[in-house]
């Protein structure tokens, strides 16, 4: 018989979409599994909707949260309720295609692998497709393609989507637990992290997902950064973004080998320092080069230069957006 696979699903507010997401979950053609729900403190009729549920379908285990606890603490408090050895992550607004379970079970097993994560495919509301490959859109692919071997992956960038997240029990223990104090580490991009820097992650590229984006997303697909009209409003983006990351990982130190408490610290440490450089920086630059040294070329000139140059970047800036703009990719 196949081993039994708990699947978590947090949720919140969502009875628009539940319901499908639900079915496709429980019409897997893996049926061994637990599906255990934790509802965040809703106030349409999502408790209904599970209620129902759980009473005619012995595979659904319904927790209510009294209070709202947030999303990363309602993830927190699932991975808490994990019996079984594998366990998967779900969203509530999502649909499953019928084998992703099967698919990805078969894969950690196949590549003896801690952690297996997918692509999606992005969809609107009516589940029409918007992008075919959810990582080609946010350029992850060749991140992924390049560091899924390596603790990279996961430590300058998320490369790991949640809801395609099946890995083993045995790295909650680690895991936990979740870091709070950073909206730009979220449980996904820690797990993926901390499974990294000691287990094997695989990736399998197709989409097993219809990742659906509405007006209600908590996470989606909108490039923030792609709103600002300055170089000035980028930059100080992704600073801020850099410190939330570096932050999170110094105040979580413990968790990480010694090499990389260090590299955290200078880098926490050196983007604290940008945000009070307008113009021109010549500090520095050696964490730079360590925490960009592998990407493209293109690449790190560019964020060379939006970090350290901004004064000779705003120029090519506005030729680069206007002409982006005009491609109707703005």
């Amino acid at each position: 018989m196949k081993e039994q696979i708990d699947v978590l699903l947090a949720t919140y507010n969502g009875e628009k979409y539940l319901k499908e997401q639900i079915d496709s979950i429980l019409n897997q053609t893996y049926q061994n599994i637990r599906l255990i729900i934790s509802d965040d403190g809703s106030n349409d009729k999502t408790r209904e909707i599970l209620k129902q549920y759980e009473q005619k379908e012995e595979r659904v285990i319904v927790y209510e949260q009294n209070e709202n606890l947030g999303c990363i603490k309602n993830f927190e408090f699932l991975l808490q309720k994990v019996e079984n050895d594998i366990y998967m992550l779900s969203d509530q607004d999502d649909v499953w295609m019928p084998e992703k379970i099967e698919k990805t079970y078969e894969h950690l097993k196949k590549e003896k692998a801690d952690l297996v994560f997918t692509d999606l495919e992005v969809v609107d509301n009516e589940l029409q497709m918007i992008y075919p490959s959810f990582n080609d859109f946010m350029k992850l692919s060749r991140k992924i393609e390049k560091y899924r071997n390596t603790d990279k992956i996961n430590y300058l960038y998320n490369c790991v989507t949640g809801c395609t997240i099946l890995s083993r029990k045995k790295w909650i223990e680690k895991i936990l637990p979740l870091p709070t104090n950073s909206k730009y580490v979220l449980h996904d991009h820690w797990i993926g992290l901390v499974i990294s820097l000691e287990g094997k992650l695989a990736y399998l590229p197709e989409k097993y997902i219809q990742y659906r984006q509405h007006e209600d997303n908590e996470v989606g697909t909108e490039k923030i950064s792609h709103q600002f009209t300055q170089l000035d409003q980028v930059r100080q983006w992704f600073i801020q973004v850099k410190l939330g990351v570096f932050g999170a990982y110094v105040e979580q130190k413990e968790r990480f080998p010694e090499d990389l408490q260090q590299l955290n610290q200078k880098a926490y440490d050196y983007f604290s320092m940008l945000k009070n450089k307008k113009h021109f920086n010549g500090k520095g630059w050696g964490i730079f080069h360590r925490l960009y040294q592998t990407e493209t070329f293109l690449y790190y000139i560019e964020n060379f230069i939006i970090m350290n140059l901004p004064w000779m970047g705003k120029g090519l800036f506005q030729v680069r957006y206007w002409i982006l703009k005009l491609m109707k990719r703005r």
